[in-house]
């Protein structure tokens, strides 16, 4: 008899450490658990800001389309590859559609090709595109480039047929800065910016907005 209340003093120790023992392993599952969310969360959103800039070369990215109001295109002077200063507003009394990329954007060479067509069609009624470079190594890099890319267009091998510029970050933050690439920026004959697109551009639609200014 004497041995009962100590093998139930026993027991009801063991019993509360086991209790204790569950509480602390749920608080820390659930601790583990919140850690792996939050990793996870991350990993996905970073994998989803490095597709804005970086889709494979024959995938389409999202594109967004719209209205922007119409406002004075900023004043901007910038580089072209062979070093003299161009000025956006050179180009007023033009159709301009101010293109942002970089040699290593894959979007970016998707849809050049359709630039160089849209020059080829509309540059005699008064269009240019004005690509602006973003690459930070500068003029190294996208001039050797541009000069040793050529584009499939309606079946022949064509080079970029339009000016480019070297960029910078001021030059895009004086567009309300870039999401990511490619961007473009339709501006009116007397300078207005009437439409920005992030992404690749659809070719119907900017070719439509093109020639509504034209």
């Amino acid at each position: 008899m004497r041995n009962e209340p100590f093998s139930f003093a026993v027991f009801a120790k063991l019993g509360d450490n086991i209790f204790v023992t569950w509480i602390w392993r749920s608080i820390t599952l659930r601790k583990s658990s919140l850690v792996i969310i939050a990793v996870v969360a991350v990993i996905v959103a970073t994998y989803l800001a490095d597709r804005a800039t970086r889709q494979p070369r024959n995938s389409v990215a999202k594109v967004t389309l719209s209205n922007a109001a119409a406002k004075p295109a900023p004043d901007v002077t910038l580089r072209d590859l062979d070093g003299k200063d161009l000025s956006l507003a050179q180009y007023k009394g033009k159709v301009v559609l101010v293109n942002f990329w970089a040699t290593w954007c894959e979007p970016c060479q998707v849809e050049i090709p359709w630039l160089i067509e849209m020059q080829q069609k509309y540059a005699a009624r008064g269009f240019t595109v004005l690509g602006i470079a973003m690459d930070e190594e500068g003029a190294s890099v996208v001039t050797p480039w541009v000069q040793k890319e050529r584009f499939d267009v309606n079946g022949s091998k064509s080079q970029m047929n339009y000016p480019i510029v070297i960029g910078d970050a001021a030059a895009a933050d004086k567009f309300g800065g870039l999401l990511g690439y490619p961007t473009s920026v339709l501006i009116s004959r007397d300078g207005k910016v009437v439409k920005r697109i992030t992404g690749i551009i659809s070719y119907d639609e900017i070719s439509r907005s093109i020639e509504s200014q034209l």
